[in-house]
């Protein structure tokens, strides 16, 4: 298969060290100092295993594992890519550091900051790449604690929305996975510093523009970083394999909040190549006499908000404004209404007649209001109404583009991410249960673990999106590193069987190191790049709409003979009928 020289760059920015990746963190004692490819964009300055008497006198800090201790004094620092020995202090202005390093259990993840020093005569370690140096150590920090290690890891499959593949073992099926999630989040606990895969992950339902069942992933994970660590090296990553054609990746990119994004766009993965923004016209209408709007208003979370359409009731016809108005409804059940405040038009809602003069002057400034332009006005709870004009405002760019204005520029590629989303949501079938919003090993936001215990609704996530022109193009989080935190997520909270998943809980309780990691959908952002309409072009063989592969007839069905082995069997759903006779018919020509 041909790879065009932006995704060649992109592999090779991934596998080796690029350009890029000289790092923009605070950790960096000097301004001339570049950190070494490993230690870049997380924690640490160094790795335990490069450290040589060159660094003598150097300021460090590094993350890893306790490998032994002895007497007290001296401990070895293990990491993925050797070990280093610390010297624990034993005088009394210390003692909080020496607390923690004497202890910790054996394997357990701490983090320490020190001077490199030299091993006193006669101490080296010829035997050990860092036997001529020591780390004197001023602060230690107990990252996740250990306990006896079992070395015993359980199987699990999980179903929701994934392929089952029957096995030859009566009862039991693989699960193909959407994401290898758990398995990377294993790698980390079990040393491995940084990780990266081009994954093909696999979702059991139909195709979409921007979806398909089989797609195609740049899965990454990485011990020892935050939420600034991951975006920087993404970032770095797309600004080195950005195809030069389309022009310059400009770093850093901005971040929202997703509060910020569905109150400004009404949407978590808002394109923001163009205006027409959510205004909250609330309080223009706090002593409003138009009944719905006061009923609105008087509601918890009820608000009047609105978008300003340019050239609006020079573009749309008729036609249009109750096109958008029927989408309201049948979608969302919510009142549109349309008000032009600076222009004849003579179709005018009802309500733009009983707004006072004050109040429409305040109205014109807050929205901005041009001639010509038409405002979408809609009240309700604060997010159904930004959803719904979240809605309209992308449904009133393609009306004005099918008239000739520009608003998307095709050429300009505008990222963004989105951060601090919500750590849990309401089930749709039962609002007084949580569900994870993105995975159940997201970390909680560090301000909000409080509220774990007491109001877990509102506690928000370490979660992450990356997004290009209004489409999610990556997403990831920091993950739990804690056993008992993720006990009490998934028993307590989520209410899961945590049985499912004690392999990872007793993974977590052995060392484990802070990580992160973060998924880019290749097919997508290929797509985006090339200007595509839809996923499907980007793809070799795409699937169908209904998730079939049209050359080779899958799925399809399989004789009864062929399924014995797997001690399986067809329930026939009454209506198909006529598909098992056709099914019969061709095993019996």
């Amino acid at each position: 298969m041909y790879f065009p020289s932006w995704m060649r760059q992109l592999y090779r920015g991934l596998s080796a060290q690029p350009a890029w990746a000289s790092p923009r963190r605070s950790l960096v004692l000097s301004p001339h100092r570049r950190l070494p490819e490993f230690s870049s964009f997380i924690a640490r300055t160094n790795t335990c295993g490069e450290l040589r008497s060159s660094h003598l006198g150097q300021e460090v800090t590094l993350c890893g594992w306790i490998q032994y201790r002895r007497q007290n004094i001296f401990l070895v620092l293990r990491d993925f890519h050797g070990l280093v020995q610390i010297v624990i202090p034993q005088d009394e202005s210390a003692a909080s550091v020496k607390k923690i390093l004497c202890e910790a259990p054996v394997e357990s993840v701490v983090q320490v900051s020190g001077t490199v020093v030299a091993r006193p005569p006669g101490q080296e370690n010829p035997k050990m790449p860092t036997g001529e140096i020591e780390i004197k150590v001023k602060t230690a920090e107990l990252l996740n604690s250990c306990k006896k290690l079992p070395f015993e890891i359980k199987d699990f499959v999980k179903g929701a929305k994934e392929f089952l593949v029957p096995s030859r073992e009566p009862g039991k099926f693989y699960s193909l996975p959407q994401s290898p999630q758990q398995f990377k989040q294993l790698l980390m606990i079990g040393g491995f510093d940084r990780y990266f895969q081009v994954a093909r992950c696999y979702r059991d339902e139909g195709s979409r523009p921007d979806r398909q069942p089989e797609f195609t992933q740049i899965d990454i994970e990485m011990s020892f970083v935050d939420q600034t660590g991951i975006q920087q090296l993404i970032e770095g990553l797309l600004q080195y394999s950005w195809p030069s054609d389309r022009g310059a990746v400009a770093l850093p990119f901005p971040s929202m909040t997703f509060a910020e994004a569905l109150a400004t766009y009404g949407t978590d993965k808002p394109d923001t190549r163009f205006g027409m923004k959510i205004i909250d016209i609330s309080n223009v209408f706090r002593n409003t006499e138009i009944g719905f709007l006061q009923d609105a208003l008087s509601k918890p979370q009820g608000t009047v908000k609105a978008i300003c359409v340019p050239g609006g009731a020079k573009y749309l016809k008729r036609k249009d404004i109750e096109s958008i108005r029927k989408f309201a409804v049948d979608h969302f059940n919510q009142e549109v209404l349309p008000v032009f405040l600076k222009t004849s038009i003579n179709w005018n809602s009802p309500v733009a007649e009983l707004i006072m003069e004050e109040q429409r002057l305040e109205f014109i400034r807050l929205m901005q209001v041009q001639e010509d332009d038409v405002i979408l006005l809609t009240a309700g709870e604060h997010q159904k109404a930004c959803s719904l004009l979240g809605k309209l405002r992308l449904e009133c760019a393609d009306l004005l583009e099918k008239k000739g204005v520009v608003l998307r520029d095709p050429a300009l590629f505008s990222f963004l991410w989105v951060v601090d989303f919500p750590l849990f949501l309401p089930k749709e079938d039962n609002p007084r249960e949580l569900e994870s919003a993105h995975h159940p090993f997201t970390a909680p936001h560090p301000s909000d673990i409080h509220l774990l215990y007491t109001e877990p609704e509102k506690v928000r996530s370490q979660h992450y999106d990356l997004v290009l022109n209004g489409s999610e193009i990556g997403g990831g989080s920091i993950r739990i590193h804690n056993a008992e935190l993720q006990h009490y997520v998934l028993a307590t909270l989520l209410k899961e069987d945590v049985k499912l998943l004690s392999h990872l809980l007793q993974a977590l309780d052995y060392g484990a190191p802070p990580h992160g990691g973060i998924a880019l959908g290749l097919d997508r952002l290929m797509c985006l790049v090339t200007g595509s309409p839809s996923i499907r072009d980007v793809i070799a063989f795409p699937k169908s709409f209904r998730g079939h592969d049209l050359m080779s007839s899958a799925p399809d069905c399989v004789p009864p003979e062929d399924l014995k082995p797997y001690h399986i069997q067809v329930s026939w759903p009454a209506d198909s009928e006529s598909e098992k006779n056709s099914l019969n018919l061709h095993q019996e020509s």
